[in-house]
């Protein structure tokens, strides 16, 4: 049991599935539903301070090195594109829409980016991409638990 929660909310760390993944993980898993859901979307809303820090502290040493340039302005053009118009155009509420969206690209990561990207306060970022990742923790778990019962 003890083995599944860590593998959960390292999963919702991760940024290949974040709490996407780690909350269907858990529910599959056979945990508490209410423990997967707190553990999970905890675990995730842990990631904005981690990677402001990364961002602003060690980005700015990292950058000297050309292969780490290299992939530090592809990702940067990729959050641009991906995020860019919505939270331009719908600022504070475009950016919780777009953490919110469960689908692959779209998350604390790419809502973590793009606050540093577009110079977002980061207080006001933190509360948008808190209750970006709550809503999406909220659909995946709805959806895997309804899943889980029409398999049943």
């Amino acid at each position: 049991m003890v083995e599944d929660i860590i593998i959960a909310m390292l999963w919702s760390i991760s940024p290949f599935g974040e709490a996407k993944v780690g909350i269907p993980y858990g529910l599959l898993s056979g945990l508490n539903i209410y423990l997967v859901f707190a553990v999970c979307f905890g675990a995730n809303v842990l990631v904005f301070p981690l990677m402001m820090f990364f961002l602003e502290k060690l980005n700015t040493y990292l950058l000297r090195w050309t292969f780490y340039k290299k992939a530090a302005i592809y990702v940067a053009r990729k959050a641009k594109v991906g995020s860019g118009d919505k939270i331009e155009k719908y600022g504070f509420w475009g950016l919780i829409f777009f953490v919110m969206i469960p689908l692959p690209g779209t998350g604390v990561y790419a809502g973590s980016i793009a606050t540093y990207l577009f110079k977002i306060k980061k207080r006001k970022a933190f509360v948008a991409n808190t209750l970006g990742i709550f809503l999406s923790s909220v659909i995946v778990w709805a959806t895997t638990l309804l899943t889980m019962k029409g398999i049943n």
